[in-house]
């Protein structure tokens, strides 16, 4: 998204270099993400924002064909540049492999290390570095695809998943759970959208075993309740306290009680399957260590 922009290639390069050096990466099987088809996209997403997104693409090719740098701004934030169109398919492309792969047991679970993130992007709307949703385009898919009649999303990104509560309100074969620094960008998500929506906004500077607090209080009766037969994960990473892009006070320890929560009721009632996929978290470092420990749980090491 040009020079400086916090979502950048560092981060997925800082993630590689930790798995491999601590040695994680031996543990895990490694796919390439397949590009996700537009019928896919389109069960997330309005068939006019997908033409749109596509048809900004091919302008930016023209562009630089033509000598121009081929980047149109989104938003203030949001930047579609010569790439993105591909590296958006293959970031959706990504959850729906996982998705397939979980679903048909030859993986477990599956964390879904790509750019750009997902869950901004609201049905007809890109925005927040976001272009589609990948985890409600896995979500949708997995509905449609495996006729699941109970499908979890639990977001710990510092950012509320505006995009998702948007797409997944009005499914009553969803559930999303998540909390988000409150009042904060995108400033949304203090009120529901739908019953099937337990987002809680809770203040900058909240500590970590505040937070373990509140999902032992409010996130782990509703999963319970629900039953799900697959969960995904918006996994963000910059509710880290070292992330200057939000002011809550997580740390990698909380990272791994959470990771483990989730895996807890998905082992109870979801046979193990979870979907894991990137969102935020923007200094690399930190990223880098989040990563590791989430991983780390998901693959039981």
């Amino acid at each position: 998204m040009g020079p400086a922009h916090p979502e950048c290639a560092a981060r997925l390069d800082a993630i590689e270099d930790r798995l491999l050096i601590s040695g994680v990466m031996d543990a895990l099987q490694r796919f390439d993400a397949p590009k996700a088809s537009v019928h896919d996209l389109e069960l997330a997403h309005t068939r006019l924002h997908v033409a749109a997104m596509r048809g900004l693409d091919l302008l930016m090719q023209e562009e630089l064909q033509a000598g121009g740098d081929g980047h149109s701004q989104i938003d203030t934030d949001t930047m579609l540049g010569p790439h993105t169109w591909n590296a958006a398919l293959r970031s959706a492309g990504a959850v729906l492999l996982a998705t397939d792969m979980v679903m048909s047991g030859q993986l477990n679970n599956a964390f879904c290390a790509t750019r750009p993130p997902g869950h901004h992007a609201e049905h007809d709307k890109a925005m927040g570095f976001c272009f589609f949703n990948n985890i409600a385009v896995g979500v949708m898919y997995a509905l449609h695809r495996y006729q699941l009649q109970r499908v979890a999303v639990v977001d710990f990104d510092v950012h509320h998943g505006n995009g998702t509560e948007d797409i997944l309100a009005k499914e009553p074969k969803a559930l999303m759970v998540g909390f988000f620094q409150h009042p904060f960008y995108p400033n949304s998500g203090e009120v529901a959208k739908g019953e099937n929506m337990l987002n809680i906004p809770i203040p900058a500077y909240t500590k970590g075993m505040d937070v373990r607090e509140m999902i032992d209080m409010l996130w782990t009766p509703r999963l319970e309740a629900f039953k799900p037969e697959m969960i995904f994960i918006s996994a963000g990473f910059d509710a880290h306290r070292e992330d200057d892009m939000g002011q809550l006070m997580l740390n990698e320890s909380d990272y791994t009680w959470i990771t483990r929560m989730v895996m807890d009721v998905a082992e109870r009632h979801a046979k193990g399957r979870i979907v894991s996929s990137l969102e935020g978290g923007y200094v690399p470092d930190a990223l880098a260590r989040s990563v590791e420990a989430h991983v780390r749980v998901l693959a039981g090491l």
